[in-house]
């Protein structure tokens, strides 16, 4: 099964983006959180991609209503929020994110014929998403309340982050243990629910097993300061020998 990829950004080069894009990266992940992004350089780079609706995502560094909303008006497609542990930060995300009346956002159409159609801000909740990121012990606590948050359209799953709060070393791709055994209650949590899951990875093949065996709906593969660290330390190793 094919599920879409994005890689996320910690750089503000579009070049990056662009051979992301090129190279079969499905859309790409403007990271505000753990990247060198401020919201000027966010916006600019979500211009400069074409149909950036269906091929950005944003993780902002904190649910605010004001970043949040210059974001989706520069473009992007969805905002993925950082440690959300309880139901009301969720339902501050969905009401960033989305129109009255499923949310509170602030209309400013800032580019022409961003959401088409005769209603364009019911076109805009329909293609605008909102993730709320499940990485912490006390966000699944609360995971039975955050996914029954009203408008909310999905939770993305950090392991590094999780499995620290879980008392374990702070790596991803787990396949086993209690780690695993915790991004396998969100998934299963999220199906119940009927929203979207999504997950951070390092590995293609595991991120492709996940896919493969439906458990996702999308996945973030990387970076793209990893990608040229893992690419640099493979060429040179090749030419040392």
């Amino acid at each position: 099964m094919t599920v879409p990829t994005y890689l996320h950004l910690s750089t503000r080069s579009l070049l990056m983006a662009e051979h992301a894009l090129a190279g079969g990266f499905d859309g790409v992940v403007v990271d505000m959180q753990h990247g060198e992004h401020d919201l000027g350089s966010a916006t600019t780079l979500i211009r400069s991609i074409p149909g950036s609706l269906s091929r950005t995502l944003v993780r902002v560094p904190r649910i605010d209503s004001g970043i949040i909303g210059a974001v989706l008006d520069a473009g992007a497609g969805g905002i993925i929020a950082p440690t959300v542990e309880t139901a009301a930060q969720a339902a501050a995300l969905v009401a960033a994110v989305k129109f009255p009346p499923a949310g509170g956002r602030s209309l400013g159409p800032l580019r022409p014929g961003l959401y088409a159609g005769p209603s364009p801000l019911a076109a805009a909740n329909d293609a605008v998403r909102g993730y709320a990121q499940i990485e912490s012990a006390a966000g699944l606590a609360a995971l039975d309340e955050i996914l029954a948050t009203p408008g909310l359209d999905g939770v993305y799953i950090g392991p590094a982050d999780l499995a620290v709060s879980l008392g374990r070393p702070p790596r991803l791709d787990w396949a086993d243990g209690p780690v695993r055994a915790a991004i396998d209650e969100v998934i299963a949590g999220a199906r119940k629910a009927g929203i979207a899951v999504g997950i951070f990875c390092l590995s293609g093949a595991y991120a492709g097993a996940l896919a493969e065996a439906r458990d996702v709906d999308f996945v973030g593969l990387g970076t793209d300061v990893g990608l040229l660290a893992g690419a640099s330390k493979a060429l040179i190793e090749s030419f040392r020998g």
